[in-house]
């Protein structure tokens, strides 16, 4: 029994990059919550979130993601959807800092005050590109043609499954930011309104992919199928789960959203409106008769 657990918990592309990023991270974040009171909800999820980026990148599971349609959708709905959602609402950015070394958190705020990384940030991070990303990512790799590269290609697939979680990352950071704006990079309600715009185009995707009637990925079927069963009906159980599960978790990350919204509102945080400016009329004088 040990030696087929053993199995599960073998990656089946060995990738020294991840494992230490990702030692990395979860070291930091230990060594954080031991000096901070992280309540254990948010530590909950971001134990869960890191468990499905591993489970997702680096177990003998990612042998089924490369073989089968199915599979490989739900990959990317964990890479993309849940797990950078849990990660980005256990907030754990000053957990992650209290972590590092002093001199690290030294060197980290005066980089962050440079010109080039504030122009980076400015960039990267600005909510029009991140969002269109976050959109742009999931049809990108629908394409056939796309799909066939990375799937033959390990670099090409590695940098896809990155791809796709650094644009979740980025995406949910910016939606589930609990500051009004400015600081923050939106607007509390448009935070609340983001995944309700991004969801669609991945429900018409879904929607295609799941009736359509024809093989549109038989890259699957030149690699070699990880289960023996029907091409389209594994291709619609792929469709729903873009359909279904995705926009499910985008419901919850607005929700989530609307509970920050809320919460500023209710700490009278969100910025006041000036009052109008009333004009205030003259009376008109008459004017004398003329003689």
């Amino acid at each position: 029994m040990a030696g087929g657990l053993l199995k599960w918990i073998v990656p089946w592309e060995f990738s020294w990059s991840f494992l230490m990023i990702f030692v990395a991270v979860a070291w930091l974040y230990a060594i954080g919550s031991r000096r901070l009171r992280v309540p254990v909800p948010r530590q909950v999820a971001f134990w869960a979130g890191m468990a499905m980026v591993y489970v997702s990148l680096h177990t003998y599971l990612d042998y089924f993601f490369e073989h089968e349609f199915f599979m490989h959708r739900i990959q990317q709905v964990l890479l993309h959807h849940l797990a950078p959602l849990l990660l980005v609402a256990s907030y754990p950015g000053t957990v992650l800092r209290a972590g590092a070394p002093l001199s690290w958190r030294v060197r980290l705020r005066r980089a962050s005050r440079s010109v080039a990384c504030r122009v980076l940030a400015a960039i990267l991070l600005n909510p029009a590109f991140v969002t269109l990303s976050f959109v742009a990512l999931i049809l990108v790799w629908l394409i056939p043609d796309m799909q066939t590269l990375a799937m033959l290609d390990w670099r090409i697939y590695r940098f896809m499954n990155w791809s796709m979680v650094l644009s979740g990352l980025a995406y949910w950071w910016l939606v589930l930011d609990h500051r009004p704006k400015p600081p923050g990079r939106m607007t509390p309600g448009i935070r609340v309104l983001s995944p309700a715009l991004t969801m669609t185009p991945q429900i018409i995707a879904g929607a295609i992919v799941t009736f359509s009637k024809s093989d549109l990925y038989p890259i699957f079927e030149i690699c070699g199928r990880a289960f023996t069963m029907n091409v389209l009906t594994g291709q619609l159980i792929g469709g729903v789960i873009m359909w279904v599960p995705a926009a499910i978790i985008e419901s919850i990350g607005g929700l989530l959203a609307m509970r920050q919204w809320l919460r500023l509102s209710r700490t009278g945080r969100l910025p006041k409106r000036p009052p109008p400016v009333r004009r205030i009329s003259r009376p008109s004088v008459p004017l004398p008769p003329s003689r």
